[in-house]
């Protein structure tokens, strides 16, 4: 008989610990552990283009801005551009007092010297060391016995002790992770660790860090909190350790494992924003810190402007976010359950201020990310965003993206129900045009671009009761200098969430479509320009959300 390519007999059962007096199941959550975001080091090293420094610099820049302590910047003795990444922070002083950074390197004498010439001068600083520990790694890598991987550990430990005593103006901390801890056997995961400590002699006022990572995620969540639980009532110098935990997403599980982790006794945990990392991601600190947040306990970290968290991280990654990701996806306060959205709108009416959140399908308060009611509330179905979309492309050629697909349908969704009619192609096309094309209010008159490193803009705006208008501004690109052009002059605050862009057909005489969904003054908007420049379409849909939010509010002023 000819043995199925999918033959599940070539795998065995990670085997479960006899953990019989195991005490985290009734352990509660009650606080956020310490937090080291890993986006800079293991989530770069995940990417298909790894981060530039301007993509690092404006990845840490928003790492520190939500809150995170602890930031593993990167391997500096592995590359020139890590190494001049972490000198860049220290040179130019970017590193905040109360950030400590962190650096990994091999248990390898030299690259450990070179890490330490990469944080020359820093205040405190982490030195991360790790070696490989795992059965399949000893035989078929290494080829070493367990004292032969203790020996590389314990000199490696040695190393990072000798190279600190020439920077002794820096406050050192020493972190150490027996790389594949789940596939090790707990007893010499045991040994290596008290072998390293034996050396750095960790105390209760110079802790030392355990790192135990799940490299690869091999068990159900339940067998890594047995695994934390067992290593702690065995590892020497206790109340001088820090216990981390570093999951992988290998079976989907990095969350709740690393939760489990925590009710085991595991201190901090490492991780990256929403997840990203080697094969399946890392460890998503969004998703713990939010499921903390759910149940009223502070994770100290400032997740209240997502969007902005989202676009960051798309723009440094190059990486989309699902729309169903947990908490940040775009589609995940969205009903589209006609008897859901009757729920939410009945519970919503009743939510009171001064009570708990209780309402139906919304497990937290989407205002609390940043997000509005709009999306929450409106009426909508999956297939009338499907028909729109499909129609909007095939008789016109625009290929709205969802988050731009999810306003429009709901004008079309209040056309459709004030009618009681089918709205027909001509119609969507219509309504297209109305809300996003003819605009009455602001149109560009004139534009002057110059450059003089920053693009400088002028514009001349003509407003629909014949009155004129010049503003100026500068930026990085025509769009960001139009963006504070218009801030500036109308003194609000306008910040471009999301862009697309497309050509409506293809040839040179081909024009392009742009697509802005900007936050004005906390309303969003989308904004939406044809032209056969792509510049100016830009310009054009950045000033639609102005327009519709001033045709809104009449706030804004011709001086």
């Amino acid at each position: 008989m000819v043995q199925p390519q999918f033959d599940h007999q070539k795998y065995r059962a990670f085997p479960a610990l006899k953990l019989n007096d195991r005490t985290w199941p009734s352990q509660t959550l009650l606080s956020a552990p310490q937090w080291c975001s890993v986006d800079l080091r293991d989530g770069n090293q995940a990417l298909i283009e790894p981060m530039s420094v301007e993509q690092k610099k404006k990845l840490f820049q928003l790492l520190v801005d939500v809150g995170f302590k602890q930031i593993e910047i990167g391997f500096p003795s592995a590359s020139a551009t890590e190494f001049e990444f972490c000198r860049w922070l220290i040179e130019e002083n970017k590193i905040p007092n109360d950030v400590t950074v962190q650096v990994l390197t091999q248990a390898r004498p030299a690259l450990i010297q070179r890490t330490f010439e990469a944080l020359d001068g820093v205040k405190s600083a982490i030195v991360h060391v790790y070696n490989s520990t795992s059965k399949v790694q000893r035989d078929k890598v290494f080829k070493l016995d367990r004292q032969g991987i203790i020996d590389i550990a314990v000199k490696g430990a040695q190393d990072v002790i000798d190279c600190s005593k020439d920077y002794p103006q820096t406050q050192w901390q020493f972190q150490y992770s027996p790389e594949s801890f789940t596939a090790t056997e707990l007893d010499f995961a045991v040994d290596i660790c008290n072998a390293v400590l034996h050396v750095w002699q960790p105390t209760n006022k110079q802790k030392a860090i355990l790192n135990l990572p799940a490299t690869v995620e091999m068990s159900t969540p339940n067998v890594y909190a047995d695994q934390i639980e067992w290593f702690i009532r065995h590892i020497d110098y206790r109340d001088a350790v820090i216990i981390s935990q570093h999951t992988h997403n290998d079976r989907g599980c990095a969350v709740a494992a690393a939760e489990l982790g925590s009710l085991a006794g595991a201190q901090r945990v490492e991780g990256t924003l929403f997840g990203n990392g080697e094969r399946t991601g890392n460890m998503d600190i969004i998703t713990y810190a939010m499921n903390l947040y759910s149940q009223g306990i502070d994770p100290q970290l400032d997740l209240s402007d997502i969007d902005t968290i989202s676009r960051v991280a798309k723009e440094c990654t190059q990486l989309p976010i699902h729309p169903r990701h947990p908490y940040a996806g775009e589609l995940v306060y969205t009903a589209f359950s006609g008897s859901h959205q009757d729920a939410i709108k009945k519970c919503l009416a009743l939510q009171s201020k001064e009570e708990a959140w209780d309402v139906a399908y919304l497990p937290i308060d989407p205002a609390d990310l940043g997000r509005d009611y709009q999306e929450v509330i409106r009426i909508n179905s999956q297939s009338g965003k499907g028909g729109i979309a499909y129609i909007l492309e095939r008789d016109y050629g625009i290929e709205l993206p969802r988050w731009a697909l999810i306003e429009f349908s709901s004008i079309v969704q209040a056309h459709s129900e004030q009618s009681g009619e089918e709205t027909s192609s001509s119609a969507i096309w219509n309504l297209f045009e109305r809300q996003y094309l003819k605009q009455n209010q602001f149109s560009i008159a004139e534009t002057q671009l110059s450059s003089d490193g920053q693009e400088q803009i002028k514009v001349r705006l003509s407003h629909a009761n014949n009155d004129t208008v010049s503003i100026a501004g500068q930026g990085s690109g025509a769009l960001e200098a139009f963006n504070r052009a218009l801030s500036s002059h109308f003194k609000h605050d306008i910040e471009v969430l999301d862009y697309s862009e497309h050509a409506l057909s293809q040839g040179v005489d081909s024009k392009a479509i742009c697509y802005i969904q900007a936050r004005i003054e906390g309303h969003r908007y989308l904004g939406v320009a044809i032209h056969q420049d792509i510049m100016n379409a830009s310009l054009q849909a950045l000033l639609c959300t102005f327009n519709q939010h001033y045709q809104t509010n009449h706030q804004a002023s011709l001086v």
